[in-house]
């Protein structure tokens, strides 16, 4: 397997406050891969390599990684909920699944954008090859501005060969994307392509200065009504990462874990060590933030 350029980051929060490059094969775990116990097939480094990333991996295996890869140095797991939504139960039976009260602050947020656009959601979705370049056009200036893509470089990409991805993707009916405008302009995104018969949560964006409107929540809640009509799709993994936004909507989680196994070279074991004791002191951070009832509010500076 070709070993891609990848970033091993400090991030305190979702600031990145140093990185640092080394060349890596990813092994991706999909959610069908967890949830089906499949394994995942590896090839022998080649010398250009600097080790592989294990990503989104079944956290209760991860002890035994570094028994299936000897030789090698793993960092600390960083363990996360992989939520997901069970598209079987259908939208009535997915609604249900919420609180009431819950049910009517969706209903609420969803009412208050379309009261802000004079009485109706202006939502448009871009399926088909010949509507993507609508969806780049509105879809891409609001995404520069977002913090994923200033603090993550997790924007949604511009280049070339993504919109030509997008655009095969589209060609087999295996992509799903939506723009939320408010006064004729972008106020958020999501982009979703499928594979096989899971929707996956690959970016999404709204303008955080009209965050008081709900825009993201907003457009999941009309997408979802959309997506479950469809009656095509097992799942909607929303991908690794925990996230306040992903523990609402999802119907399940399982735990998993994105993990280093890199070669034991003197500068390696400089790296994960570093890594692992920044890793622990943020951690602490965190806890002693949540202590002082502070998370939130640091969170939110941190984004700037």
């Amino acid at each position: 397997m070709t070993p891609v350029s990848t970033d091993i980051r400090f991030l305190l929060g979702d600031r990145c406050i140093l990185r640092v490059l080394r060349m890596l094969v990813p092994l991706a775990f999909g959610l069908d891969d967890i949830l089906e116990s499949r394994p995942i097939n590896r090839e022998p480094l080649r010398d250009n390599a600097d080790g592989y990333r294990l990503q989104s991996a079944p956290a209760a295996q991860a002890a035994n990684w570094p028994q299936q890869f000897p030789g090698f140095l793993a960092s600390h797991p960083q363990v996360y909920a992989r939520h997901y939504i069970d598209m079987a139960l259908g939208h009535e039976g997915y609604m249900a699944q919420f609180s009431s009260k819950t049910r009517a602050t969706l209903k609420r947020k969803m009412r208050k954008l379309a009261e802000a656009g004079g009485g109706r959601l202006d939502i448009r979705s871009y399926h088909a090859p010949d509507q993507l370049d609508a969806f780049f056009t509105a879809a891409l200036p609001l995404s520069e501005t977002t913090y994923q893509a200033r603090l993550l470089d997790a924007g949604l990409p511009s280049i070339a060969s993504f919109r030509a991805e997008a655009a095969a993707m589209a060609q087999a009916d295996n992509l799903r994307a939506y723009v939320l405008h408010l006064d004729g302009r972008a106020i958020a995104y999501l982009y979703l392509p499928v594979v096989r018969d899971v929707l996956i949560y690959a970016f999404l964006g709204y303008d955080q200065a009209l965050a008081q409107l709900s825009p993201g929540t907003v457009l999941q809640m009309h997408a979802l009504e959309q997506l479950f009509a469809e009656q095509r799709f097992r799942y909607f993994d929303f991908t690794e990462g925990d996230g306040a936004h992903k523990a609402l909507f999802g119907t399940h989680q399982v735990e998993c874990a994105t993990l280093y196994l890199l070669k034991p070279t003197v500068a390696n074991r400089i790296l994960l060590g570093g890594h692992g004791a920044f890793n622990a002191a943020v951690e602490a951070m965190g806890e002693w933030a949540d202590r002082l009832g502070a998370k939130a509010r640091l969170r939110k500076l941190l984004r700037g």
